[in-house]
């Protein structure tokens, strides 16, 4: 705490005001463990921990194996990919620039290739919401033999752990501390997970859904459904003695969903809504909301057929189909089924095959075509309110007591769960025998019976149950970073910092003090800021820059639509008449091609640990377009190589930023060696003086 104070004394004051529960979120350290019911079942030690299969933790793993590491890999569920496979979001979501010119990581330029050589096309789907449509199941298949094929490749060694969760983690400071300058120089000593499988005599895995299961997954002791067996997993201890100390043997990465580790190691972290600012001049108030973060979906798999088969009403129908909704007049049902249509079937009779495209250059279903439901106002779940939030605040763990030692749950709220698979199968019955529309009223929506939904172990999705095994989460829990030179409360990526939107409008002004309008205006104004906060230019003066922010720390690339699904004012979600919540999707717009700095991976208090996926250092607004299939890649790319990078050179991520914006060496040879493994860390001709304009669509 000296250091942060130290530190706020030395920079300018900001006007983002953050709950002080955020920033002061102390605790006793060593953390202690929790006893667990038995001693730890195996012992099991890495280089790299990586907690969460999801494209971003399979992607660190991928970049760790080829550089020869070990790395355990963990996930909830027996699927690695995240969305591409346990999530069935297996349609990639990409901007068109970036795709002609395959301007990605090199692991996601083997997926997609991986795709195109099972399937002889990159969209088996022929859908029209990408290039690249295709079965869930497949994408587990191609992202673990691509790990495979890294560990033999680069003789690296692949601990993986499906169907497991992180449970403890044992934190403490480095003794004796072994490098200067740390700010609080924690370091995770150990993690204890649980491993489940199913006990004798019960169905197998994914029979039920996880609203069912994920409590027991996180239970110590064995039960009448599964079996456990608990993990403690190790820094691996090298058998060569080192000149030099190392400041620590591993590092653990936070690959999860939701931001799993960041609730339990405990870090400064903000969820939901952020306050509005002069970074966050869209925000829908000047509070925040840490309770709306973007709706989640449970995903699943429907098959056109011939013939229409016999439909039952679930029980809880008429509780969620006061929410349906086509959304607008210019959609139908053909071109809902099509728009992620993941199987395209072709055998389908002749005729069919040669009838006029549809409005949107796509064939209307047939029999024997598969398509992966994600829509809105179908089977988004919503919730926005202290009531039915999803991912639990730090104040709500403290009182249910997940925080204690041993008493970490999973930071979910297990009626949310339920009420999100419960409206995902009520949406598949409103497709085939509904006639109302939330939205557009009565008398617009036509029953399509001939379709089935799909379930089974062997369906596109592995479930019996028919949902995916996991929902697609928008957004999770989104670290504050480090203060730096900038950002004396934290690093963050902010909404300005990604967003082509019209500041010029009037909202702007009305909404924002004299001075925090001059100050967005100086950002906005690119190389003239200083002339902006000197008052030697003025607002209406300003040719606003065509880029993103540019960071001396990049390690990644990203490119994407600030895209809200917002949460709903009311709860239940489902409640009639229900609407998004007020002026929570004002930051919608397109966004410049943008960075992923180090900065944004390095949570506070803890040296070994590193952040992959969506809950890098973000406000709301930018995290709406950091979540995409080709961000994860690339951001977990950038967290494995940096693990990788750190491990070698004996030197913790911090320290490679810590300096800025002053020249750091040793932050220049880590991004040369992402470059060099055909890892982007910046779009071309990317400068102050270029301008993407719209060359970059």
């Amino acid at each position: 705490m000296q250091a942060l104070n130290q530190l706020d004394r030395t920079m300018k004051p900001s006007l983002i005001t953050l709950p002080l529960s955020l920033i002061l979120l102390e605790s006793a350290f060593p953390v202690a463990l929790a006893a667990p019911p038995r001693q730890p079942d195996k012992t099991v030690e890495c280089e790299i921990l990586v907690v969460g299969g999801g494209l971003a933790g399979a992607a660190a793993a991928y970049e760790g194996l080829l550089a020869g590491k070990t790395v355990c890999l963990t996930e909830i569920t027996d699927w690695v990919g995240g969305q591409v496979s346990s999530q069935g979001v297996s349609a990639l979501d990409e901007r068109s620039t970036q795709r002609q010119r395959q301007f990605f990581s090199r692991g996601y330029l083997e997926l997609r290739d991986r795709i195109k050589r099972k399937y002889g096309k990159l969209n088996p789907g022929d859908c029209w919401v990408s290039v690249a449509c295709f079965i869930p199941r497949d994408g587990h298949k191609f992202v673990f033999s691509m790990l495979q094929n890294a560990a033999k490749n680069g003789k690296g060694k692949l601990q993986w752990f499906p169907s497991t969760v992180v449970k403890e983690l044992e934190i403490t400071p480095p003794n004796p501390p072994v490098h200067g300058g740390g700010q609080e120089g924690k370091v995770i000593q150990s993690a204890i997970a649980i491993q489940h499988s199913p006990a004798k005599n019960t169905p197998p895995l994914n029979t039920e859904p996880l609203s069912q299961t994920i409590e027991d997954s996180y239970s110590y002791e064995s039960s009448s459904r599964f079996d456990k067996t608990i993990i403690r997993f190790l820094p691996l201890k090298s058998s060569k003695k080192s000149q030099t100390p190392q400041p620590t043997d591993w590092y653990v990465l936070d690959a999860t969903e939701t931001g799993e580790l960041i609730a339990l190691a405990d870090v400064p972290y903000r969820l939901g809504i952020d306050p509005r600012s002069y970074l966050e001049p869209s925000a829908a108030n000047e509070t925040g909301d840490s309770y709306c973060t973007q709706g989640y979906t449970y995903t699943f798999a429907m098959e056109a057929t011939k013939e229409p088969p016999n439909h039952q009403m679930p029980p809880f129908y008429s509780r969620y189909s006061p929410y349906y909704s086509f959304e607008a007049t210019r959609f139908n049902f053909p071109l809902i089924f099509t728009y992620r249509r993941i199987w395209s079937n072709p055998n389908a009779p002749k005729e069919l095959k040669i009838r006029r495209k549809e409005t949107f250059g796509t064939t209307p279903p047939k029999p024997g075509d598969i398509s992966m439901q994600n829509w809105t106002w179908g089977n988004d779940y919503r919730p926005g309110t202290s009531q039915d939030n999803l991912i639990y605040t730090r104040e709500q763990l403290q009182a249910i007591g997940q925080l204690q030692p041993g008493g970490w749950m999973g930071g979910l709220r297990v009626e949310s769960l339920r009420g999100g698979e419960e409206l995902s199968q009520g949406y598949f019955y409103w497709l085939v025998a509904g006639t109302t529309d939330s939205q557009l009223g009565d008398n617009v929506k036509q029953p399509y019976p001939n379709n089935r939904y799909l379930t089974g172990l062997d369906s596109p999705m592995g479930t019996v149950h028919g949902l995916s095994k996991y929902p697609y989460i928008r957004e999770g829990r989104r670290i504050i970073g480090r203060p730096a030179w900038g950002h004396p409360q934290g690093f963050t990526l902010s909404e300005i910092d990604i967003s082509r939107k019209n500041f010029r409008d009037d909202y702007y002004r009305n909404n924002l003090s004299s001075g925090e309008y001059r100050r967005l205006w100086s950002l906005l104004s690119g190389i003239n800021a200083t002339a902006v906060i000197r008052e030697a230019l003025s607002p209406e003066e300003v040719k606003v820059r065509s880029r993103s922010a540019l960071y001396p720390d990049s390690v990644g690339i990203g490119h994407y639509t600030i895209d809200f699904h917002p949460c709903l004012a009311k709860s239940p979600p489902e409640t009639p008449g229900n609407q998004g919540y007020p002026n929570e999707a004002i930051a919608a717009s397109q966004a410049y091609p943008f960075q992923i700095p180090l900065r944004a991976m390095i949570p506070q208090k803890i040296d070994n640990m590193l952040i992959a996926g969506k809950s890098i250092a973000t406000s709301h607004a930018a995290a709406a377009a950091y979540r995409v299939h080709s961000f994860e890649w690339s951001v977990g790319a950038a967290a494995g190589t940096t693990a990788v990078f750190a491990l070698e050179n004996g030197v913790m991520p911090y320290q490679l930023v810590e300096q800025l914006p002053r020249k750091q060496l040793q932050l220049e040879a880590l991004q040369r060696r992402l470059q060099q493994n055909g890892n982007p860390t910046a779009f071309p001709d990317s400068s102050i003086f270029n301008e993407f304009g719209k060359n970059w669509q």
